[in-house]
C-alpha cells in the first residue's frame, strides 16, 4: 500500500498521474477482435474488466465501450454496438478470474453481450472489507499505488461516436491499473484475516440474481409524496407509462424527456386542457412541447380510468422502522438493541455496517423473529434471508443476545419495574 502521507508541517507531494502504457484505440471491426481475443487468450494472471454505459443519456442500460486489461497482452477497447458477437472473447477469458471495481454496477450490461466470470475480485468491495476510508477507483488507486487517476469522464455520454481521445485515456486507466490494485488489497485483506469472507462476498455479488421488477414502478417518482388523492396518483402513473414508452422508443433516459418534477406538477394541478398544461409553470423538459398530445393524453387516461391505485403501495413487506414504536413495538425494542450490537461488531472488525449485515436483513429479522432467540436459530433464519457464512458467525450470537435482552427490557411507560 503506498505511503501517501505527508510528515506534520509539511504539504503533500502531489501524486504523479497515472498515464496508460500505450495510446488506447477502439477496436470496431472483426479483424482487429480477433487479434485482441488473441493476445488476451495468451496473456497471465487475472482479466480487468469494466464497461462504460449511457446511463442518463440513453434509455437502455446497455454497454457502449467494454475495457479489458491482461498482463503479457495490453489494454483493449471494444465497441460493443459494433463488434456485437463475443463469444470468442469469453471462450478466451471466461475461465480466469475477473477483476472489476463495483461488480455489481457492470456485471449486467456484460452479461447481455455473453461475458460472464466464473469468479471475480471486486476491488471496490474488497477495499470496503479492507477497511480503506474512501473507495471510488481513484481513491483506491491513490492509496493502494500512489497514482493520481483523473475521473471527469465517469458521467460521459458513451454512446458518443467517434469517442474523444481524453475519454478512451479514462477508460483505458479504469483498467489498465485494476490487476495491481487487485493485488495490493488482497495483501491487506490477507494481512488482516479477511480474505476468505471477501471471497464469499465476491461470490455472492456474483451469484445474485436480477430481482424481479417492481409491481408498480412509476411509485419512485421523486417527490411522489406530494401528490394527494388516488386520481392524481392514476394521473401520475399514466403520465409516467407514457413516458417510459417514449423513452425506450427514442432510446432516451426518461428523466431527459420529462423530468419527474414534471409529471408531479402535472399531476398536482390536473389541468383542464392540453392548453393549461402547456402553460403550466414547472411543466418542462426537452419534449414537454413536442410531445404535448402524449402528455394530454395520459392526463385525460389518469382522469377517466376506473383503475385507481391504492394510496399505498402493498410491495413493502414490513414498515418503515420510524413507525414501529406504535405498530409494533417488540420488534422496536429488538431493533434499537440489536443495531448497536452488529454496529460494535462491525467497528471490532474495521467493516462498514452495511457489509457486515445487510440492513434489511436485520430489519427483517427483528420484525418477524424465529421463535426462540437462540444463536442457532437466528444463525437459520439469517441463512434464509441470504447472508454469507461469515456474516452468520460474525452476528447470530451478538444479535440472539440484543433480542433477549430486549425481551427481558419493560415497556416504555411502564412504571411497574423497578
Amino acid at each position: 500500500m503506498a505511503d501517501v502521507t505527508a510528515h506534520a508541517g509539511e504539504e503533500a507531494e502531489p501524486l504523479p498521474t497515472a498515464v496508460p502504457a500505450t495510446t488506447p484505440t477502439v477496436i470496431d471491426d472483426r479483424e482487429q477482435y480477433a487479434r485482441a481475443v488473441a493476445a488476451l487468450a495468451a496473456g497471465e494472471g487475472p482479466v480487468a474488466v469494466d464497461a462504460e454505459r449511457a446511463s442518463g443519456f440513453r434509455y437502455s442500460q446497455r454497454a457502449y465501450l467494454i475495457q479489458v486489461f491482461r498482463r503479457g497482452a495490453g489494454t483493449f477497447l471494444f465497441d460493443p454496438p459494433a463488434l456485437g458477437d463475443f463469444s470468442e472473447l469469453q471462450a478466451a477469458i471466461g475461465g480466469e478470474e475477473w477483476v472489476l471495481h463495483a461488480a455489481s454496477q457492470d456485471l449486467a450490461c456484460l452479461r447481455e453481450v455473453g461475458l460472464d466470470p466464473v469468479t471475480i475480485f471486486d476491488t471496490e468491495l474488497g477495499a470496503r472489507l479492507a477497511g480503506l476510508p474512501r473507495v471510488g477507483l481513484g481513491a483506491v488507486v491513490e492509496a493502494t499505488l500512489g497514482l493520481h487517476l483523473a475521473k471527469e469522464h465517469s458521467a460521459a455520454d458513451w454512446s458518443t461516436r467517434p469517442l474523444p481521445a481524453a475519454w478512451l485515456t479514462y477508460a483505458a486507466l479504469d483498467v489498465e491499473l485494476l490487476v495491481d490494485v487487485r493485488d495490493a488489497i488482497a495483501a491487506l485483506l490477507k494481512q488482516s484475516g479477511k480474505l476468505e469472507l471477501a471471497r464469499q462476498e465476491f461470490a455472492a455479488v456474483l451469484a445474485r440474481e436480477t430481482p424481479e421488477p417492481r409491481l408498480d414502478p412509476w411509485r419512485r417518482l421523486s417527490g411522489l409524496h406530494a401528490v394527494r388523492g388516488q386520481r392524481a396518483l392514476a394521473v401520475a402513473r399514466e403520465l409516467w407509462l407514457a413516458r417510459d414508452a417514449y423513452a425506450r422508443e427514442v432510446d432516451s433516459a426518461p428523466g431527459r424527456l420529462l423530468p419527474d418534477s414534471s409529471i408531479v406538477v402535472a399531476a398536482r394541478a390536473m389541468p383542464a386542457s392540453k392548453r393549461e398544461l402547456a402553460g403550466l409553470q414547472g411543466f418542462h423538459g426537452r419534449a414537454s412541447r413536442s410531445q404535448i398530445d402524449r402528455w394530454w393524453a395520459a392526463i385525460e387516461a389518469g382522469r377517466t380510468t376506473e383503475e385507481l391505485p391504492v394510496l399505498r403501495s402493498s410491495e413493502e413487506s414490513i414498515p418503515p422502522p420510524r413507525s414501529w414504536g406504535d405498530r409494533n413495538p417488540e420488534a422496536d425494542r429488538r431493533l434499537r438493541a440489536a443495531k448497536p450490537a452488529v454496529q460494535s461488531v462491525a467497528d471490532e472488525l474495521g467493516i462498514p455496517l452495511e457489509n457486515v449485515l445487510t440492513p434489511d436483513h436485520l430489519r427483517r429479522l427483528a420484525w418477524h423473529p424465529p421463535a426462540e432467540s437462540t444463536p442457532e436459530a437466528i444463525a437459520d433464519a439469517l441463512r434464509a434471508l441470504g447472508a454469507r457464512p461469515w456474516q452468520i458467525d460474525a452476528t447470530a450470537q451478538t444479535i440472539a443476545l440484543a433480542f433477549v435482552e430486549a425481551s427481558q427490557a419493560p415497556a416504555e411507560g411502564d412504571e411497574s419495574a423497578s
